[in-house]
């Protein structure tokens, strides 16, 4: 069957498109049933480079996307959705090690639910990142350029220039060193970035904000190792420093 374009789809009810990326056949059927009572469509790829091209076919609103795949990680997917869209990633997968959870966040996923999981917990975090989107969009079309220290933000335009030369920033980093430029010189909280970047309702690991800062600081430091710009508050937050007259 082709997939519905979203032209179609907004034309009857609005319901998100979901890309299910899952090889094992007993989470693909509870998950179409349990995701189309709860209001979503779906389109299924069982590997990893399918999902590529249904990806391609179908423009979801939301992946779901299995981390142990046939033919591409689910790692190695969520690289190369990341190189031309922002779509709302979220890993599913039975494995749980720090490292994967890291490199899913550093590669650009939004959040991720380890199996066996509730459908109820499932369908919670896909709303509440789909929310957080859609208000982080609102904000960036309202807001006004920054600049401080060299490192300047155009968010109507999305665009970031450090020291002159225009960088590439993946959106809950614009969002991040957005929130920080406007509070330039003041302490925010881990508990403050958390709940402006990613929402309150965000129940994920909190070592995303330290991934994204660290990040950051590759981005837009002289030296990474001895940041100058976005410093650590130690218990705390972070604070992005401007320079002293």
């Amino acid at each position: 069957m082709t997939p519905k374009s979203k032209a179609q789809r907004v034309s009857k009810e609005a319901r998100p498109l979901v890309l299910l990326v899952e090889d094992e056949e007993s989470f693909v059927d509870a998950l179409r049933v349990g995701l189309a009572r709860e209001g979503f469509d779906v389109v299924v790829a069982t590997d990893g480079a399918r999902a590529l091209e249904v990806f391609e076919e179908s423009s979801p609103d939301l992946v779901l996307l299995d981390l142990m795949l046939p033919k591409l990680s689910g790692i190695d997917v969520t690289r190369k959705l990341r190189e031309t869209s922002e779509v709302p990633i979220i890993v599913v997968s039975a494995k749980s090690e720090e490292i994967d959870t890291v490199l899913l966040l550093e590669m650009g996923a939004d959040d991720y639910v380890t199996k066996p999981y509730r459908l109820r917990e499932l369908v919670a975090r896909m709303r509440a990142v789909q929310r957080r989107r859609s208000s982080a969009e609102e904000i960036l079309d309202e807001s006004g350029a920054i600049e401080v220290a060299g490192v300047r933000l155009e968010p109507d335009t999305r665009r970031c220039y450090v020291r002159g030369d225009e960088i590439k920033l993946r959106r809950k980093e614009f969002e991040l060193l957005q929130m920080l430029l406007a509070n330039a010189g003041l302490v925010l909280t881990r508990e403050v970035l958390i709940d402006r970047i990613w929402g309150s309702d965000y129940v994920g690991d909190t070592k995303t904000l330290d991934v994204h800062v660290k990040r950051l600081r590759a981005i837009l430091e002289e030296d990474p190792k001895s940041p100058s710009l976005i410093t650590t508050v130690r218990g705390v937050g972070y604070r992005f420093d401007s320079p002293r007259p």
